[in-house]
């Protein structure tokens, strides 16, 4: 019999000595299994169904995020089979004074969900779908909206708004309030949730909807972890479509293009409507305007009807005939077309560059002026040739309370997603202070910060961003996270 033993069986060896078994609270350190023979752990740590982790690899996979940017390392971190799991640890971690983090697909990009010499709660492990119905289903918060939406669209069901980067959690996404090219018209995907199932900082297990606990219900969405752990979610469905038509067009003038995408909001004659900033020839800039028609195999679109009354510039548009959901790579339908670009971006390294981004709103007001301004100050060098989004909203479809957006009744995403080239941390600060003039400059413009990015706030800066909702905010995170243990990675409290 051979003595060599395979990669995969040294690893899942390692792996097994490294499951915590225990806690030494006298030392404050995690007890594993090949510990135990010298070890005195203290008597009530719980038992999981899942399990307790300290290996290396497992620390420094919860010690990044998408951002490469931000590295603070956990003591442990937790993989749960269940619920129950979550609120075992949120337990033990109250009773011994441990912060705590909840992680998706860790696509935030500056330590939002990381916890220095914490517990990392890790829930992609609880990934699973309990219910599909012919208007809704339950899943638990660890599952990918692509995987939900391969078994949904197998049915004709679709999630009414999806992001565009499918790849990312459920939970996660709800948690920050989740933006769509249909949340025109369909607002967050927060707003399409009908319940929560929620682990809170004192470790209970709770459902929530706007009928039953609605307080706690309003906390969780958008409410950055801050309040509990999503565990599982009823969402709504709708029916699929086949086919969609892809629409571009160009545009050279950046008030023409924004009068236009007002005007798309109003009239509501596409299903998907988003913008994009590329450089032009002449040195400035030029606009793409993307929008999407759903329809079945029969009839298609009417082109010269959808594009109708637009003052993009002759002869730029092009339409593209595509599937809804693929869910292959080489044949990507509309709501997967990322998915391939996202496989070539790991390919060539981009996706392991720095990724100091910036994501702000502004009131429609002052989006010309903000927007001018900040293109004034962003080339191809400092994006690292990342994508720049003007995406439109309709103020009304938005409703969750901590998901806060200007009150205009139209207001613009703006977005810089930057690449840091070079891969240096000297370079990515370089950005991270170009990303903090820019967000002065919002606020001065009446706008605001998706809170997934790179920019550093004070707790006054937070004060203002929830602004009438902030004694609302600090007074749920007094009485569902009393110890203060929940999300220390977005710095609030």
């Amino acid at each position: 019999m051979s003595e060599q033993i395979s990669r995969r069986q040294f690893m899942g060896s390692a792996l097994a000595a490294t499951i915590v078994v225990g806690f030494d609270r006298q030392t404050r350190s995690w007890v594993t299994k090949d510990e135990l023979a010298y070890a005195r752990p203290s008597k009530g740590f719980p038992e999981f169904d899942g399990v307790v982790v300290t290996d290396e690899a497992s620390l420094s996979a919860a010690a990044d995020d998408y951002g490469h940017i931000v590295h603070r390392k956990p003591m442990a971190v937790l993989k749960p089979k269940n619920s129950e799991d979550v609120a075992k640890m949120v337990k033990f971690a109250r009773q011994n004074g441990i912060k705590v983090a909840a992680r998706g697909q860790g696509h935030s990009t500056q330590g939002q969900s990381q916890v220095e010499a914490g517990v990392v709660i890790d829930l992609s492990s609880m990934a699973n779908i309990h219910e599909i119905e012919h208007d809704e289903t339950v899943v638990d918060a660890g599952i990918k909206w692509l995987d939900l939406l391969r078994t949904t669209f197998a049915q004709g069901l679709t999630p009414p708004a999806l992001t565009d980067y499918i790849s990312l959690s459920v939970g996660g996404v709800l948690s920050v309030g989740g933006l769509a090219s249909q949340s025109p018209w369909k607002g967050g995907l927060v707003d399409n949730v009908l319940e929560l199932e929620v682990v809170t900082g004192k470790g209970k297990i709770e459902e929530c909807s706007p009928h039953k606990k609605s307080e706690l219900f309003n906390a969780v969405r958008s409410g950055l972890g801050q309040f509990g752990i999503i565990t599982r979610a009823k969402l709504r469905l709708t029916r699929a479509p086949r086919m969609t038509r892809l629409y571009h067009a160009f545009y050279n003038n950046l008030t023409t293009f924004l009068a236009d995408l007002e005007m798309l909001l109003d009239d509501q004659r596409f299903d998907t409507l988003q913008g994009f900033v590329f450089p032009s020839e002449s040195g400035g800039w030029q606009y793409q305007l993307e929008a999407n028609k759903y329809f079945d195999p029969a009839p298609p679109p009417n082109d010269s009807e959808l594009l109708a009354g637009l003052s993009f510039v002759p002869g730029t548009q092009t339409a593209q005939n595509l599937p809804f959901f693929t869910g292959d790579l080489n044949n990507a339908g509309f709501t997967d077309r990322l998915e391939p670009l996202v496989q070539f971006l790991i390919s060539i390294g981009v996706w392991g560059l720095p990724h100091p981004w910036i994501n702000v709103f502004v009131p429609s007001t002052t989006a010309e002026s903000f927007i001018s301004g900040a293109l004034a100050q962003t080339n191809a060098d400092n994006t690292g040739q990342g994508v720049i989004s003007i995406y439109p909203y309709n103020r009304s479809v938005f409703n969750t309370p901590f998901f806060r957006v200007p009150e205009s009744s139209h207001f613009f995403l703006f977005a810089l997603l930057r690449n840091a080239i070079p891969s240096t941390a000297e370079r990515a600060q370089e950005l991270i202070a170009l990303n903090q003039q820019i967000f002065e400059q919002v606020k001065a413009a009446g706008g605001m910060r998706y809170p997934v990015d790179s920019v550093h706030m004070t707790q006054q800066d937070w004060r203002d961003h929830f602004g009438p909702m902030w004694e609302t905010f600090a007074m749920s995170k007094r009485f569902f996270d009393p110890e203060n243990l929940l999300a220390p990675g977005q710095g609030i409290f």
